[in-house]
């Protein structure tokens, strides 16, 4: 047993990293999936009518209220693009992984409590705090993914990644309790729905930060097992980095199919995630013209969330049994029956609490699964950069899901076929996904299977 296997699987540090997900995971349940669409959209409505124009130049519209959310999702993501795989590569040149990580944390914890001011005709306002949580929470998450090589050997990884996943869900689960309990008795206590709604997203940023301390206190930096070239600064270094992995990348051909597997359906996962809330409140009451009733949505996600729980932990029991492989493609198949329920049987509150349920059960699994099998993909020492370039094929195209979703919402005028549009991700990522050779890949980069390294 090497050194490097000794410093890893230490159960305290493992806590530590598991507990980040407990933190960050009311921002992605609370803010994201269930309240900060929906709100937003409902001050945009507010102002400028149902579908009226928020942004137009010359007469045409840019950006209408159905449509502003989902804008704002896909700019912030696609901005990760131009800067994450540079932070990955820096800070495999560093022992400042866990600060870059802290430092993003508390920019999106930020960008939550900005939110509690978004009121009034200060949707656009509400738009950049968002964008500015959403950014600062795909930055932190590729440092906090690179942390999982140096925590776990291969053959502990898919259960470290689906526990973690696992907790998570248990932090939104409790998150979203809280929530629900302070809309529902929002006007006993003397407030209206709309300000429950602001405490919540000032909540979700303080819990997240919160609950973050415990992580950066556990989790131990490391030195880097390579150095900045002679004469070279470490942003100079960090820079040409990007250009050595992705060079690297297109060495390791089966990886990079992967990627481009991941790319493609992971578009249409974080779609459905994002949009779930403004597609159910939009379809139940809004097209029916009811008035919004957000403890729906909140039971609904809350479902998705216990449900996630016990699916992580299933789809990685499955994956034990077949294959990581394996398992993501018959979650993919899940993913795709989802959408088209929603396009065709998506008509009453039980309906939807039975599509949340489904959403749930593939929700972690997918994801983590998927995080596990690349990190066995990538070469030693170099798992930030990589990450990076995950981060892109993560969030970087996820701008075309929300924008394709969205336009097709602003032609139709309705969010069922923006939702069917989905399916196109699902099947072309799970085909790529298929005809991949995993195992390859990970023997090109120089590590092993799980199987193989259980025997070691």
């Amino acid at each position: 047993m090497t050194k490097s296997t000794l410093d890893k699987n230490r159960p305290l540090e493992i806590f530590g990293w598991v507990m980040y997900d407990w933190a960050n995971h009311a921002f992605f349940a609370v803010v994201l999936g269930v309240l900060v669409g929906p709100y937003l959209t409902e001050l945009a409505q507010r102002g400028v009518g149902e579908n009226g124009a928020v942004i137009a130049i010359g007469g045409y519209v840019l950006v209408s209220a159905k449509s502003l959310f989902s804008y704002s999702v896909g700019l912030s993501v696609f901005l990760q693009v131009f800067f994450l795989p540079v932070l990955g590569a820096i800070a495999d040149y560093t022992h400042l992984k866990k600060a870059f990580m802290a430092a993003f944390c508390y920019l999106g914890a930020f960008g939550c409590v900005l939110l509690y001011f978004a009121q009034g005709d200060l949707y656009l306002f509400g738009s950049v705090a968002f964008i500015l949580a959403n950014l600062s929470a795909g930055a932190s998450i590729v440092f906090f993914n690179s942390f999982l090589n140096d925590i776990s050997t291969e053959d502990r990884r898919d259960r470290v990644s689906s526990w973690s996943f696992a907790v998570g869900y248990a932090g939104a689960t409790t998150t979203l309790i809280l929530s629900f309990l302070l809309l529902l008795n929002a006007e006993r206590l003397g407030i209206s729905t709309e300000y429950a709604v602001r405490i919540c997203l000032l909540a979700s940023g303080l819990w997240w930060g919160g609950f973050a301390v415990i992580s950066f206190c556990l989790l131990r930096s490391r030195q880097p097992v390579r150095t900045p070239p002679e004469g070279k600064s470490i942003v100079s270094a960090g820079l040409r980095e990007v250009v050595d992995t992705f060079k690297e990348l297109f060495r390791l051909k089966h990886t990079l199919k992967f990627l481009i597997a991941y790319l493609i359906y992971n578009d249409g996962i974080q779609t459905v995630i994002t949009m779930a809330g403004v597609f159910i409140t939009q379809e139940l009451f809004v097209a029916k013209g009811l008035p919004d009733d957000r403890t729906v949505l909140v039971i609904a996600i809350l479902i998705a969330q216990i449900v996630a729980i016990f699916g992580a932990l299933i789809l990685e029991f499955v994956s034990r049994l077949t294959s990581t492989k394996t398992a993501i493609l018959i979650s993919l198949a899940v993913w795709a029956a989802i959408v088209v329920y929603g396009y065709f049987s998506l008509e009453t509150i039980g309906e939807a609490y039975f599509m949340s349920a489904a959403i749930g059960f593939v929700l972690g699994g997918s994801q983590a699964l998927s995080r596990s099998l690349f990190s066995r993909m990538i070469p030693s020492g170099r798992e930030a950069a990589f990450f990076g370039i995950y981060a892109i094929s993560e969030r970087g195209t996820s701008w075309l899901g929300p924008i394709a979703f969205g336009l097709v919402a602003q032609l139709t005028n309705s969010y069922r076929p923006a939702i069917l549009a989905l399916i196109v991700f699902f099947v072309a990522g799970g085909l790529l996904l298929f005809f991949t050779d995993t195992k390859r890949a990970i023997h090109e980069a120089g590590n092993l299977t799980s199987a193989e390294a259980a025997t070691q």
